[in-house]
């Protein structure tokens, strides 16, 4: 008597062969899952190299021509200059070099308090809101109209405001509150430079108080709850909890209200037009007088090379300190 040996059925219902092939046959689905986002980033990508590295680009190459009105009908055949026009403007004996000197100067006197205020204001109105209180949501936001307005309507509507003879601020300062002896000139003189440093803070006070109103979100209640017990105060549990928890949104904070503000155009152009007053003289304005309205791009290209290293520095060294400082806390 024979017995026929009878084979199995495999489990899997296919052939080793077929076993084999199925990893390999997944390959095109998972790269077509792990290339999807690079996909749909192209888009931006591409705008993005069009917007701003190319024009990067085309006005480093622009520094090193000499290229005045003669030449803006073809900016290609301007004659090179090397490095003519960055001697130009770091010779801080001559006009043009001695003029950007005191544009920097008050760059970096109107950034540093902009930024300072703002950080203080806005900090100082999120610690205000944390507390639960009957019209908080509509408190909030009336805190982020200035933030929310286009540029050009907050700042025009300061500029009414301004006026000598009609003017909101001269005619509570001096009509209503008498604190000045006579209406003041806030658009000319150096008036301009608290004028621009008001239209300023006003405008970016509310994106740092969003900023750190989000950052106390992630401060857990029970800490202050148990300083409380502990017999802290107000000013205490700030300066122990809440400064030191927002270390990194402030890190962050203050390098991206630093660039905004040292790279202003808008608002100091709407403010005063085309001449900005000598107190007033911001670098970004500076660079724009010194290239649309002499003609001389070759120059004005160079200044905004020498704008870019020195923020590209500013950037790097506070990205090392601040970095050193966390490290360090850490420890």
């Amino acid at each position: 008597m024979t017995t026929t040996a009878l084979k199995e059925p495999s489990v899997s219902g296919s052939s080793p062969g077929a076993a084999a092939r199925e990893p390999r046959d997944r390959r095109p689905g998972r790269i077509r899952r792990i290339g999807l986002p690079y996909l749909l980033l192209l888009p931006a990508l591409i705008l993005e190299l069009l917007v701003h590295l190319v024009p990067m680009v085309i006005g480093i190459v622009m520094s090193f021509k000499e290229l005045t009105q003669f030449y803006i009908r073809d900016w290609g055949t301007a004659p090179w200059s090397g490095l003519g026009n960055y001697k130009v403007s770091v010779d801080f004996d001559a006009p043009v070099g001695e003029a950007l000197l005191h544009s920097f100067f008050v760059t970096v006197g109107f950034t540093l308090l902009s930024v300072a205020l703002c950080w203080l204001i806005g900090t100082a109105a999120a610690v205000f809101m944390q507390d639960t209180f009957r019209g908080r949501g509509l408190l909030r936001a009336l805190f982020l109209v200035p933030y929310a307005l286009p540029v050009y309507a907050a700042v025009i509507t300061w500029v009414f405001m301004f006026q000598h003879d009609n003017g909101l601020v001269n005619h509570v300062l001096h009509d209503q509150l008498h604190v000045t002896d006579k209406p003041s000139f806030w658009l000319i003189g150096d008036n301009s430079f608290y004028a621009l440093l008001i239209v300023s803070v006003w405008k970016g006070w509310p994106f740092a108080f969003l900023i750190v109103m989000a950052g106390l979100q992630n401060i857990p209640r029970e800490l202050y709850e148990a300083a409380a017990l502990d017999g802290a105060g107000l000013w205490q549990q700030i300066r122990r909890i809440t400064l030191p928890s927002l270390r990194p949104v402030n890190q962050v904070l203050v390098l991206v209200l630093f660039l905004w503000t040292f790279n202003d155009f808008n608002t100091p152009y709407v403010l005063f037009g085309k001449a900005a007053p000598e107190a007033a003289d911001l670098i970004s304005v500076h660079i724009y007088q010194a290239s649309f309205v002499t003609w001389n791009f070759g120059t004005g290209s160079a200044m905004s090379v020498l704008l870019l290293l020195f923020l590209l520095i500013v950037t790097g060294g506070y990205l090392v300190l601040t970095s050193r400082g966390r490290r360090t806390a850490d420890v």
